[in-house]
Order: structure tokens, then sequence, then C-alpha cells
């Protein structure tokens, strides 16, 4: 007898080499991967994830699935994976045993992504390593507006990694809202699925807007360029966090 799983995770990525597993360096899949098989009579699995995130990416609400053997309670599933993931930063929030037709990656509605820029001359100490700090003022307003070129769906090659794999550029951006709260300038991004680095070279762009180097019209012509050398630098991944995941119908309701 074996249980499908789906588990809601947060993580710290600041000292991992990203989601997926590699062999000379710590990733999150490691940490998860091993502590499952103890859980699953040594016999060693394979989780799969919404979202492989980079490394220094964060998550709160990271999703992924794992199959066990034996008949678990989801809060032994979850305390348990959370005692031999230790001393790692990486939790299990949720765990839900779900249909065998569901699958973590190929059922997910929605990413979502939150990045956050320190705006302030003093350099960050308790956001260390959680937001890109940026000394010079930004206007926040005019970043909201020039996001809002970006809205739908388009060929995003000016904000595409050159190492991204997937099979084309065009993607549909259904939310990209950018507000301040005090020091910090904090962007919301959604979307059914993101081109490799495409939420840090958005940011990094939008930092451009902020510093008021065009008007927020100029986004249009950044985007129909289609090269990544008409767009702004790739900010760092310290501040991105992979917030939440979205499914329909949500397992975690």
């Amino acid at each position: 007898m074996s249980q499908l799983w789906a588990l809601k995770l947060e993580y710290d990525g600041t000292n991992f080499a990203g989601w997926q597993f590699q062999p000379r360096e710590l990733a999150v899949q490691q940490v998860l991967d091993e502590a499952a098989a103890k859980l699953n009579k040594n016999v060693p699995l394979r989780s799969v994830v919404a979202g492989r995130t980079d490394a220094g990416v964060h998550a709160t609400g990271q999703v992924a699935q794992i199959r066990l053997s034996g008949d678990w309670q989801p809060n032994r599933v979850r305390e348990a994976l959370n005692y031999h993931m230790k001393p790692h930063p990486v939790v299990v929030v949720r765990a839900v045993a779900v249909d065998d037709a569901w699958n973590a990656r190929f059922s997910a509605r929605a990413r979502h992504y939150r990045y956050v820029i320190l705006n302030r001359r003093a350099r960050p100490g308790l956001d260390l390593h959680r937001a890109w700090h940026v000394v010079d003022p930004l206007d926040a307003d005019l970043m909201q507006q020039a996001g809002q070129y970006l809205l739908g769906t388009h060929d995003f090659s000016s904000f595409r990694a050159s190492s991204c794999q997937a099979s084309g550029p065009i993607r549909t951006l259904e939310r990209l809202d950018v507000r301040r709260e005090g020091e910090k300038v904090i962007i919301e991004a959604s979307a059914r699925s993101f081109l490799h680095h495409q939420v840090r070279n958005m940011a990094g762009t939008l930092a451009w807007f902020g510093e008021a180097r065009f008007e927020p019209a100029h986004m249009a012509r950044i985007l129909a360029a289609a090269s990544r050398a008409a767009a702004g630098p790739t900010a760092p991944p310290d501040g991105l966090t992979l917030v939440g995941v979205s499914y329909d119908p949500d397992p975690f309701a």
C-alpha cells in the first residue's frame, strides 16, 4: 500500500544550491528526499515540485509531492519529515493525502512570487539575504505604472535568462503589483508559469523605472524588443520568495 502526499513547504534558500538535486552541492530537494526515505523503509524516492527555485531563493508556499508506503496520518507525515530535516531550514507546514491523478507541477494553476527591495542608505541587518538592498530612492508608483505594460500574454524574451530551457518565451502574466511599505518596495507577480529568472529580471528592470530613468511607457518598448539586452539587470536572488501555488481544487483548503 502506498499513498501520494502533497506537502506545503517553507525554506530559507540562502545556503542551498536551489531546489533541484545537485551532485556536489546541497539542494532543498536532497534534504526532503533523504528525510522522506527514512519514512519509506529507507527506499529512495524523488519528490516532484511545483516550482524549481534557484540558489538563494526562498519559499513560504512551495508545494511538493512524495509517495510513501505504509499507513500514515497527515500530522505524523509532517512531524516526521520535519524531525528528519533538522537542522536544515526546511519545514513542512502541511501534509495532505491526495489522489494519484494530482500532480504538484502539472496540476498547478498559478505560481505567486514576491520580490522585496530594501530601499534605504543603511545596509540590511535583519533582512540580510532576504531583500535586495538598493540605496538610491525608488518611486514605487512609477514602478507600478511601468509594470502594467507587462500584464497579459507576451513574448517575454527580454526577461528570459540565456540558460532558460523552456520550449518558448510566451507567457501570460496575470498579476504584477508594486507597492511601498516603509523602507521596502514589494513586487508581487503571478502567472501559471515563469521563464527562468523572469521575476528577477522584471524586478531589476522595474528598478530602472523607480529611479526615473525612463517614462513608464518605455516598458512596452523593452517588452517589444524581445531581447535580453533591452531590459535591466537580473536582481539578486536574496529578495525573491515563492509565496504560493494555486490549485483548483486546492488540496490544502
